[in-house]
């Protein structure tokens, strides 16, 4: 079995709860000594404001393809059997379930790390959008890990665009590694 056959991504159209135990299920193996899981539930407050519900919308095929990205990173830095991955678009009542994310592995540690690892890149990489909708009026959140994403990227993008040029560097191509001898006559 492929390390994408080994994975599971969902996105749930409108009106399509996560079933916690369909990717639980999924995920579950003889080798697998543990599986980690994260739920995403819609509370009741954010700053003061009551919370009504949220409001997913996502361009699916790129959220898709972010995913499956995401899996195959993780599967290379940990130890992974199996990983399932919902999420939910359209509203989320206070209490449900928006994102669902399983991982099974042989050792605790790996499957742990990998699904905070999961999460975290979701948030920051995948094109799935969040309204939050309250009582007194709604807005439209970008998740504080998308920013944080975003400025470690400039930065290291700043970091490329400007080496400075030392005096070692201007006589060619390859600086000091190369010694071209003049001709004296």
């Amino acid at each position: 079995m492929s390390a994408e056959e080994k994975n599971l991504i969902e996105i749930l159209e409108e009106g399509h709860k996560v079933d916690v135990v369909k990717y639980i299920d999924y995920v579950s193996a003889p080798q697998a000594g543990a599986i980690a899981t994260f739920s995403g539930t819609t509370r009741d407050m954010f700053e003061g404001k009551t919370v009504l519900e949220l409001r997913y919308e996502a361009y699916v095929p790129m959220a898709t393809r972010c995913l499956s990205s995401i899996c195959t990173t993780a599967r290379s830095t940990w130890d992974i059997h199996k990983i399932a991955v919902a999420h939910r678009l359209g509203p989320v009542p206070v209490g449900e379930t928006s994102v669902f994310i399983a991982v099974s592995s042989v050792h605790r540690a790996d499957g742990l790390d990998a699904c905070k690892f999961l999460i975290d890149e979701l948030k920051a990489t995948v094109p799935i959008w969040k309204k939050e909708v309250y009582t007194n009026g709604e807005i439209w959140k970008e998740n504080s890990e998308f920013m944080e994403k975003r400025l470690e990227l400039a930065e290291k993008r700043d970091s490329l665009v400007k080496k400075p040029v030392t005096e070692e560097h201007k006589r060619g191509c390859c600086g000091s590694k190369v010694r071209v001898e003049e001709d004296e006559a």
